[in-house]
């Protein structure tokens, strides 16, 4: 057993040690949800930072960089100017509604604002997608722990799934509030550490320039091959309207909270931003010729920077994976219990129920999450269609659910079956590939604001009811 995985496994008891001790105070599903909405602009900033920072945004992201160079930077740059929006404009609006009608899940306020039929279509599309997504996550974390030990993938999807699975069926947010505050700190830690050693290993800025300029496109800050600017409009409208970052929003425990929270952390995201890019750009110059660009992170760390620095930087890279997926296992398992099992199950259920179901969702979600994580194994591809289909679904319905009185049931369906169709033909016709420069994320978000108003001419002119069912 080497260096790195002792750091990394002991890192990894410390995280569930600490999941299982907070989890201990969670007594009542309002601490499992919302964190009893009694989260500080700290523990805000700290949850929602750990949460959107993870495989995309190292592994992915440095990978990309490898390949493309500057215009790289907006992939988790775009994470950023998504995050402002929700701090100023989507976030307070949407905290004072689930502080009021106590909403507790997106699904609690697609009800609240349109009727159970949205919610239940919803809650399905969502449970779908996130096990897969959350399978995407397991992947990552077997992966670093491969790249270190070399112990075999299904040991590396085992190791992740029990930590995010244990510490998190513990205490729900409560739990991942205080956890992710551990998870930031050895990101943070391990990154600004890394980062400086590395580049000075390959001979610092200038011979990563002189080895790179040649390179077509490479230090074109806007766009180069698939990279650029237009992550923008492809990826900023996920962190607008994550459930998963919406919920938390729910767990602050003012406005306040919800704009210096949320705005910090999106400030702490469009710097961090730099980081992989500049890790992938090193990596290009000490190895460029990779067959893998998605191995170049953690080959940096592995084999560039002494061992006990590599092992700090390789507990933060799977940092960086678990937060990820506790906070898609948050939407999975409170999207089960509240909006599939309370509203529909057993609409009777007393709270320590509807607690006891949250816990086992979450046991559930991670042990089918890891299952199709060792069946696929490389789902990349999955993952990218399903993070496009819950944008879609939501980006149209909760903007007009905040801002139009006149959005209503009709509009709602309208918007998720233009959007879904349109993914749907991209997905069939052309192997989910964008058309004339327009991405699956762009054309489909077009389609579901299409549906939403052409929904909404034709109930005005054809003069339908506007009583919600």
């Amino acid at each position: 057993m080497n260096l790195h995985l002792v750091i990394l496994l002991g890192y990894a008891a410390v995280l569930v040690s600490i999941g299982l001790w907070i989890g201990r105070r969670v007594r009542a599903s309002t601490d499992f949800f919302v964190a009893g909405r009694q989260l500080s602009p700290f523990l805000l900033f700290s949850t929602m930072l750990a949460a959107n920072i993870g495989t995309g945004s190292t592994v992915g992201a440095s990978g990309l960089a490898y390949r493309n160079g500057l215009s790289v930077w907006w992939w988790v740059g775009s994470a950023g100017l998504g995050s402002l929006v929700l701090a100023f404009w989507i976030g307070p609006k949407i905290r004072q509604l689930s502080e009021r009608y106590d909403l507790r899940t997106v699904g609690d306020f697609l009800e609240h604002r349109y009727g159970p039929s949205v919610r239940l279509t919803v809650a399905v599309l969502f449970c779908i997608a996130t096990v897969a997504i959350l399978a995407g996550q397991f992947v990552g974390m077997a992966r670093v722990l491969g790249a270190v030990s070399g112990v075999p993938f299904w040991t590396g999807c085992v190791v992740g799934g029990l930590v995010v699975s244990i510490y998190f069926a513990a205490g729900g947010l409560k739990t991942t509030a205080w956890v992710n505050v551990v998870q930031l700190a050895m990101i943070m830690g391990g990154f600004a550490i890394a980062l400086p050693f590395a580049l000075a290993a390959v001979g610092g800025w200038k011979e990563v320039v002189n080895s790179t300029q040649s390179i077509p496109g490479y230090w074109n800050f806007w766009s180069n091959q698939e990279s650029g600017w237009f992550y923008l409009i492809m990826l900023g409208p996920a962190f607008i309207v994550s459930p998963g970052l919406l919920q938390k929003v729910y767990g602050a425990r003012d406005d306040r909270t919800v704009r210096l929270g949320v705005s910090l952390q999106a400030l702490a995201l469009l710097i961090f931003a730099w980081v992989p890019v500049l890790l992938g750009m090193i990596a290009r110059t000490a190895y460029p010729n990779l067959i893998n660009a998605e191995q170049a992170l953690p080959t940096l760390l592995r084999e560039t920077l002494p061992p006990t620095l590599g092992g700090l930087g390789l507990a933060a890279l799977f940092s960086a994976e678990v937060s990820s997926a506790d906070a898609i296992l948050f939407m999975l398992s409170t999207s089960l219990s509240n909006d599939l099992y309370l509203r529909v199950v057993n609409p009777n259920a007393t709270d320590a129920q509807v607690l006891r179901v949250a816990r086992a969702t979450a046991v559930a979600g991670g042990g089918v999450g890891l299952l199709l994580a060792l069946v696929f194994q490389s789902i990349i591809s999955v993952l990218s269609f399903f993070y496009t289909v819950i944008t879609v679904c939501l980006f149209i319905p909760v903007l007009a659910g905040l801002y139009l009185r006149r959005a209503e049931i009709p509009e709602a369906f309208g918007s998720i079956i233009g959007g879904l169709s349109a993914l749907a033909v991209l997905q069939l016709s052309n192997n989910n590939q964008g058309i004339v420069g327009l991405t699956p994320a762009m054309i489909g978000l077009i389609a579901a604001f299409i549906g939403c108003t052409t929904v909404g001419a034709f109930r005005i002119f054809r003069k339908f009811p506007t009583r919600n069912a």
